[in-house]
Order: C-alpha cells, then sequence, then structure tokens
C-alpha cells in the first residue's frame, strides 16, 4: 500500500524559511533540586536556532541535523549547525490531496534511517521511503480510522506506539469513541493493538530505558499529567498511575499543558509543560524547568552523543546543551 507524496520529497529541498524581524526570545533554566546540576550544567544556556513557525512540533535528530513538524504549514523542516535558517525538507508532510490541511506531528527514525510520521491530515501512522514515497503502517483500529495520529515512540523491537488524539482533526468527524494509545508492527502493516483506553487526550509518549514502563503525556486543560504504565509481554499495558501531575504549575505566566516527552539514559523525564521543558526524576520528582516563555510542544535528543536537547516552542526551534544524554 504506497503512495506517492506530490511535492517536496525527502531532505533535498534549500527552500529556506525565515521571518523578519526575528520575535524577541526570553528564557532560563529554572532549578529546583541540586540533583539538576548533573543534568544540565549550571552555566548552560537556552539557544535560538530558527523562528518564525506556525506551530513547530515533533523534532528528531536525522542526518547530522535536526527535523520537525510545522503542523498547520503542512510542511517537514530541517536545520543543521551553521544554517542560518531552518529549511523546508517535505510538504507537504500530513495532508496529501489538501496542501493547506494539517500536517504531520510526531516524527521519528526507525532502524533502517526511514522518517517516521504521525499524519494529522490523513489520520495515519506513515513511514517515507528512500524513493519519496509514503507507506502507510496503521490508519485504522477494527475498521474505523484513527482521530488524528499525535506522537510515537520505537521501541527496541520496532514496535511503534503512538497517541490518537483528536486535536488534528479540525472538523474531521471521529470515528473511534476513544483517544486510544496503539501498537503496531511494521512487519504486518495495520495489524494494530490497543495498548490504552482509559484516559482521554493522550499526547506524547516515550519508553523507559528498560522498555518495560510506557509514558504518555496528558493534555487535558483541567488535569494536565504524565501516565505510566506497565507494558505486558503480549503488547499491552496495565497498572497505569499517575506519574507526575502538572496542573497546578500552570500560571498566566507559565503556559501550555504536558505534550511531547523524551528520557534521558538514567530513566529521568523531559516533558513539555507549563512554562516550558519540566525535568522530572524517574522517582516522579520535579528537578528544574528549561523556561521558554512559550506554549511548548516537545523535545527530542540530537548531537553525535545525544547530549543536547532540542525544543520546539511555538514560533521558535531551541537548543540546550545537557550533561545528560538522551535514549
Amino acid at each position: 500500500m504506497i503512495s506517492r507524496a506530490s511535492a517536496l520529497l525527502l531532505f533535498t529541498s534549500l527552500a529556506a524559511f525565515a521571518v523578519e524581524p526575528v520575535p524577541e526570545f526570553h528564557g532560563s533554566i529554572e532549578r529546583l533540586d541540586s540533583a539538576l546540576d548533573a543534568l544540565i550544567a549550571p552555566d548552560a544556556k537556552i539557544e535560538v536556532l530558527a523562528s518564525g513557525f506556525n506551530w513547530s512540533e515533533g523534532p528528531v535528530w536525522r542526518d547530522g541535523g535536526i527535523v520537525f513538524s510545522d503542523v498547520p504549514e503542512n510542511t517537514v523542516f530541517g536545520w543543521k549547525e551553521g544554517d542560518t535558517a531552518a529549511k523546508v525538507v517535505l510538504k507537504p508532510s500530513g495532508s496529501l490531496s489538501d496542501p493547506d490541511g494539517q500536517g504531520s506531528n510526531g516524527l521519528a527514525v526507525d532502524a533502517n534511517g526511514n522518517l517516521v510520521l504521525c499524519q494529522h491530515g490523513e489520520r495515519r501512522i506513515a513511514r517515507l521511503e528512500k524513493d519519496g514515497s509514503f507507506t502507510p503502517l496503521a490508519w485504522s483500529y477494527e475498521g474505523k480510522r484513527f482521530n488524528s495520529p499525535n506522537d510515537l515512540v520505537i521501541a527496541k523491537n520496532g514496535t511503534i506506539f503512538f497517541t490518537d488524539p483528536p486535536y488534528g482533526l479540525k472538523g474531521g468527524k471521529p470515528e473511534l469513541a476513544i483517544h486510544g494509545v496503539y501498537a503496531v508492527n511494521p512487519a504486518a502493516l495495520n495489524v494494530v493493538t490497543l495498548v490504552v483506553s482509559d484516559v482521554q487526550w493522550p499526547n506524547g509518549i516515550a519508553l523507559s530505558p528498560d522498555q518495560k514502563t510506557l509514558y504518555v503525556a496528558v493534555s487535558d486543560k483541567e488535569n494536565t499529567r504524565v501516565m505510566a504504565y506497565d507494558l505486558q509481554g503480549d503488547g499491552t499495558a496495565k497498572n497505569g498511575r499517575v506519574f507526575f501531575n502538572a496542573q497546578s504549575l500552570k500560571t498566566a505566566d507559565r503556559k501550555g499543558g504536558c505534550d511531547g516527552m523524551k528520557v534521558d539514559t538514567n530513566g529521568n523525564i523531559y516533558t513539555t509543560g507549563p512554562g516550558g521543558v519540566l525535568i522530572v526524576s524517574k522517582d516522579g520528582k520535579h528537578l528544574g524547568t528549561i523556561l521558554t516563555g512559550q506554549a511548548t510542544a516537545n523535545c527530542a535528543w540530537g548531537g553525535e552523543d545525544r547530549s543536547t536537547l532540542y525544543i520546539t516552542a511555538d514560533m521558535f526551534l531551541l537548543r540546550v546543551k545537557t550533561l545528560a544524554k538522551g535514549l
């Protein structure tokens, strides 16, 4: 089941994306526990790499640079060291028949180096092949189309876990009554397992270093939090529990909720939330926050040694050099 994208494909476009004047950025790193000093050096700074996006999302490190979605612009952008602006690398990214439709959201890279996308407009998970075609991997559950797959994580065995809230429907009709978390093995197209069905507004998703715990960020405006589940041998999840509740952190100055997240090699969680990126220990203790001053969507590890945290925060692409290393 292969379809071909109808516009700029792969990582070949040299079209630059820049908006003048560059919006002013104010950010800082808030330290709540001395344990944060082992993860982010006391003199670490937030760097602005690019700006002017509509809504930046879903970053992932690929081919020596960071790539990320601009969801409303139906575009994947890329940035590498030395670039003065981000460049268009894939357009359309998530709505192939409607250039003005909703683009990709969460991105991942599989073991073969292929980009795997949550495509809002197409309501599916798809893999971008080397020849520029898309291979749909998951598009329905029990005969009903997904809402709008939002974020994903790929396990060591190749299984793709993904969330399916309705944020990207934009007037489309939901066919599923639940906002599920699912799993699919790319070797068996659209053979989908329902992993979690007991939350509304699941968003970001991550795995613990030992692959035994599944973390799901919940973007509920009234109860934003990170859930933890024990993964079972059959691919299902049990023992759902609140790992970290961020609702009390929301203020007029600290925008956003729990959205995208990543994990470092020691099991610490870096989840976007009120104010920016919250750093939470594997025991659920809030160690500090990378304050962006923006509603912050997602983050990803990059660099050759995976010790740089790239952050998509509304109109900005940011980075912070870390002492921790990402999975």
